[in-house]
């Protein structure tokens, strides 16, 4: 560490203001400073306040608590591709072949949303920020495990040019980015991102007699359009091969979907992770899981077809909800910020994931548009929080 560190001090001048490479000083330090702390010394006398949660540290944490979820979807991507051609395979031949698909779209991911980035801090002349540590990985465990590779870049593109810079950089950004390259993808590719064939590549081979690579939002809606009870519809989906969509299937992860929304086990160790480490909110967590399952149990009074009579419960592990509730909406940028408001914020969430579900079949995935849809209403629900609590702080004033 002492050679690396000599190696930046040694080139600094040359970065510094007056050196032949100035203008990329913002690089210079973004690259320093993800091995050793800043080297800014405080000036001021006054009362300092220390603490070690910088934004680095809390972007780490988060990257940390995705961890299972990739190393599950990386095993899960092998399980899918082996079910289908009906071929028994070892552990390691499962996760070698989910390591060589998942590896790319998060080589891909990473190296064009960070050049995007380093393109902007250049031209803007601002420093380096971490965010896209975790944007970087979201987008590519939001993807499915076949997406073509220049699709994941350009959605990447897109996300970090649209969804973050123009609003000024991390920080700033009203929409979560990840979710941004998600509904890029969708609306403009949507073939490649909601087909049943991008769930499970085959390359050369076949997949065996009755297999359907489609997922379990699209059993459950096709299901009701027949008028089968959709939990039976789910048992039986690719029953004799051994990769029905039973509760316990989708709750642990063993079913075709993106890279890391498969698996509610996962996402909810995640959970533990953030909140934990006081890195996201337990009440958008809860809030986003209970409205959901508020909503199911309405939809189930009200049903009027076999997809709104579905158990409450199956919709907590079906699709991405419980990705998106815990790695989406809690992003400490675009979610929320009063502690009412984080409430209602999660609450939405889960209520529109499941509206959108039930009622709009062009868009299986609800959680998507519901997240995106209230990380825009999110600055309007801190607002009346507020006010709400300015009315009531100005009604007990004594004049």
């Amino acid at each position: 560490m002492k050679a690396l560190q000599n190696l930046f001090d040694s080139i600094k001048p040359n970065f510094e203001k007056g050196g032949k490479w100035e203008k990329f000083y913002t690089l210079y330090e973004g690259h320093r400073t993800i091995v050793f702390a800043p080297d800014l010394v405080t000036k001021s006398k006054g009362a300092q306040i220390k603490d070690a949660a910088d934004l680095k540290r809390v972007m780490i944490t988060v990257v940390l608590a995705m961890i299972p979820a990739l190393l599950f979807g990386i095993l899960n991507v092998g399980e899918q591709h082996f079910l289908a051609v009906g071929e028994s395979a070892t552990f390691l031949d499962k996760a070698l072949f989910g390591l060589i698909s998942v590896l790319p779209i998060l080589i891909v991911s990473y190296a064009i949303g960070l050049a995007t980035e380093f393109v902007f801090c250049v031209v803007r002349n601002h420093p380096v920020s971490e965010g896209f540590l975790v944007s970087g990985m979201l987008i590519a465990l939001v993807m499915p495990p076949h997406v073509p590779l220049w699709q994941v870049a350009l959605a990447t593109i897109f996300a970090v040019v649209i969804g973050k810079e123009v609003f000024g950089g991390t920080g700033m950004n009203i929409l979560n980015v990840a979710m941004t390259a998600r509904a890029f993808l969708y609306f403009a590719y949507p073939a490649q991102i909601s087909g049943d064939q991008v769930w499970t590549w085959l390359g050369d081979k076949a997949a065996v007699d009755g297999f359907s690579g489609a997922t379990a939002l699209g059993v459950a809606y096709n299901a009701s359009a027949e008028g089968t009870p959709v939990v039976d519809a789910l048992a039986s989906h690719n029953a004799g091969l051994g990769a029905d969509f039973s509760f316990m299937n989708m709750f642990m992860g063993w079913i075709p979907g993106s890279i890391g929304e498969t698996s509610t086990l996962m996402a909810l160790i995640g959970a533990v992770i953030l909140v934990y480490t006081g890195v996201a909110s337990w009440k958008i967590i809860v809030g986003g899981f209970g409205g959901a399952y508020a909503m199911g149990m309405l939809m189930n009074v009200l049903a009027v077809n076999e997809y709104m009579a579905m158990p409450a419960h199956y919709h907590l592990v079906m699709g991405g909800l419980a990705f998106g509730v815990v790695f989406m909406a809690t992003d400490p940028v675009s979610a929320a910020q009063t502690e009412t408001g984080k409430w209602i914020y999660g609450i939405l969430i889960g209520v529109m994931t499941v509206v959108i579900r039930v009622t709009n079949p062009a868009y299986p995935e609800g959680i998507m548009l519901a997240v995106l849809l209230m990380n825009v209403f999110a600055p309007l629900i801190d607002y009346y929080v507020v006010k709400a609590n300015k009315t009531r702080r100005l009604q007990r004033a004594t004049v």
